[in-house]
């Protein structure tokens, strides 16, 4: 009976161990790639398996892309016999490759094509300027810097020099302070409204954050209903609240500030200046001043009060 059950036990743990190793995950080192990572290890390439931690890498899932999905199957470059470098694989991805984009971003849309975020790629501003996935994204390490809120505008800065510029003025949105990204308002792979915004216009896009300034009011500003833009510049400027000049010079763009209350009777008189307006010329006093000082509503005002045309947007 000893004996017996012994043979069973030993039985047993040959099957549970025959199991085990069926339903263990794959090795990092897929099938395809051992012809790949026979040279190309940590002390031949440092980082080249740390595609390992990414999802690339994922062990024992059926997407995980072997090295030959995406460089090629790159015979000529496998079968070098030469002592010199041997040529390039079919598809190089690097900064200086030969590789055009659209052969590299081909690569990646084989498996990436149908995710909802990339269906507006083809034709998209980047697209059309032989941006590559790769430019911007990095597969052979755990850190995709341009998908970390925190270094994702570093990437973006390297091509978009002038905003970088603008970011770094002192009236800007939070982005130096790692609180936003680049990609809270614009969609890089591609988008319906203008600049790759997320949203169909500029001013659905201020108002995901905004929605106070949307409105309706019972006297909307028209530059502001227009076009947030018309006064703001959302990478950064040296005037308040991201204005694009500070008031009243931005005002004046748009307002003459000659006898601009000449349809009021009368506005004020024994100021504590000891200035009176009478509303027949106020050049002299309403030039140089804040136009904030009484438009205080600037974005759109409801007081019932204000229903004269040339007291709107007052406190």
């Amino acid at each position: 009976m000893t004996k017996l059950l012994a043979v069973l036990a030993c039985l047993g743990s040959i099957w549970s161990g025959a199991a085990t190793a069926a339903d263990a995950p794959k090795d990092i080192v897929l099938k395809g790639d051992a012809k790949c990572t026979s040279c190309h290890d940590e002390a031949d390439a440092p980082g080249v398996l740390h595609i390992g931690k990414t999802r690339h890498g994922t062990r024992a899932d059926g997407r995980t892309p072997t090295c030959t999905d995406c460089h090629g199957d790159s015979d000529k470059h496998v079968n070098y016999k030469g002592s010199d470098k041997p040529p390039k694989p079919d598809r190089v991805f690097g900064k200086k490759t030969a590789t055009p984009a659209s052969e590299r971003n081909a690569a990646c849309l084989s498996c990436h094509e149908t995710d909802p975020k990339r269906h507006l790629w083809a034709g998209s501003v980047h697209e059309r300027r032989d941006v590559a996935c790769t430019s911007c994204h990095e597969m052979h390490t755990g850190e995709d810097k341009v998908r970390d809120k925190r270094t994702q505008p570093e990437v973006c800065f390297a091509c978009h020099k002038e905003q970088r510029a603008q970011i770094n003025r002192p009236s800007h949105h939070p982005i130096p302070e790692g609180k936003m990204a680049c990609s809270d308002c614009h969609n890089p792979h591609g988008s319906t409204g203008p600049k790759l915004l997320v949203k169909n216009s500029t001013n659905a896009t201020c108002y995901t954050c905004h929605a106070e300034k949307r409105g309706p009011f019972v006297h909307n500003h028209t530059p502001v209903s227009e076009d947030c833009g018309n006064c703001h510049n959302p990478h950064g400027t040296v005037a308040d609240s991201m204005l694009k000049t500070r008031p009243p010079f931005l005002c004046q763009q748009c307002h003459d500030p000659a006898n601009h209350l000449g349809g009021i009777p009368a506005i004020a008189s024994n100021m504590a200046s000891g200035v009176s307006i009478n509303a027949s010329n106020t050049a002299g006093i309403t030039q140089g001043r804040a136009c904030l000082n009484c438009h205080t509503n600037i974005h759109g005002s409801n007081s019932p009060a204000n229903a004269s045309k040339a007291m709107r947007f007052w406190r």
